[in-house]
């Protein structure tokens, strides 16, 4: 399976407390109209975390309803636990999903070797293409890049979301092995595009799918030029989009768009007064309003 493209990691829209699948539908069609090549339901971005395994399932099966066979759905379907990871994984290619995003699992901190038979072990029971998720900012521990080596050779792994920050990561990863990378942090994306990333896994595109799409496109083109401006444009608000905790701010910025309501679950809760004005400039200044 190619990994290549724009990947958007996509909210999870909340109405009094309960997923909103009307307007779920709605985003995904915005994304697809955006040129989209993929949709990420229940990554960290879909508040995976606060969501019951009853409705993991739901809104997985139901992006592969909307989405139409019109792009790719790599489902979020990670976890600490293998067997948890593993009932996920197995509900996510019965409820119709390409392939898999496994996030490192967090908290516990497992040894490197650990992470192999994790990963190992689901890519070997769950007959779904798997996309290794590093990212030591909010798992505590990265997937070495020995590590990444070794599962490669799995030919249910397909590819590494590179969340790590370091463009230098990329280099190593694809000098390591032959496996796929996708950027995990919309600054990087045109960067570690750059020395052989093939997409990015997106949060930004929940707000600028278009652009997005054409920034992404414009670097798989070597059209790095065009690529380039559409960067510098966005990229005060790609870091801003990360002013507290993701996924409240671009919950926050579709709320201030009229895209969704703003409503989150607990333990994330709204932006605070200070941050929002500052992410407020800054997204209705590249908006160019």
């Amino acid at each position: 399976m190619e990994l290549k493209g724009l990947y958007t990691a996509i909210i999870t829209p909340f109405c009094n407390g309960r997923v909103d699948y009307a307007k779920f539908e709605e985003l995904i069609e915005m994304q697809i109209a955006g040129g989209a090549d993929g949709i990420v339901p229940v990554g960290t971005t879909g508040e995976s975390p606060t969501l019951s395994m009853e409705e993991h399932s739901q809104v997985i099966r139901a992006a592969v309803k909307a989405a139409k066979g019109r792009c790719l759905i790599m489902a979020g379907s990670g976890a600490n636990s293998t067997e948890e990871a593993i009932l996920l994984t197995k509900a996510a290619k019965d409820d119709g999903a390409d392939c898999s995003l496994q996030v490192t699992p967090y908290y516990n901190k497992p040894s490197q070797e650990g992470l192999y038979r994790h990963f190992s072990t689901i890519a070997d029971t769950c007959d779904l293409p798997i996309v290794l998720y590093n990212v030591p900012g909010r798992a505590g521990i990265p997937i070495a890049i020995d590590t990444i080596a070794r599962l490669s050779k799995n030919t249910n792994v397909i590819g590494v979301k590179e969340a790590g920050g370091s463009v230098e990561r990329v280099s190593e990863i694809l000098n390591a092995c032959d496996t796929q990378v996708l950027s995990g942090d919309d600054s990087l994306a045109v960067p570690m595009m750059s020395v052989g990333a093939k997409g990015v896994i997106s949060v930004a595109s929940n707000v600028i799918p278009g652009d997005m799409a054409k920034m992404i496109h414009a670097c798989l083109d070597g059209d790095y030029a065009t690529a380039l401006t559409y960067h510098q444009k966005y990229y005060k608000l790609f870091k801003h989009l990360f002013i507290e905790s993701n996924p409240i701010p671009v919950k926050a910025a579709m709320a201030m768009m009229d895209l969704i309501e703003e409503e989150y679950r607990l333990p994330l809760c709204p932006i605070s007064d200070a941050n929002k004005a500052i992410l407020k400039d800054t997204l209705f200044r590249a908006l160019g309003k």
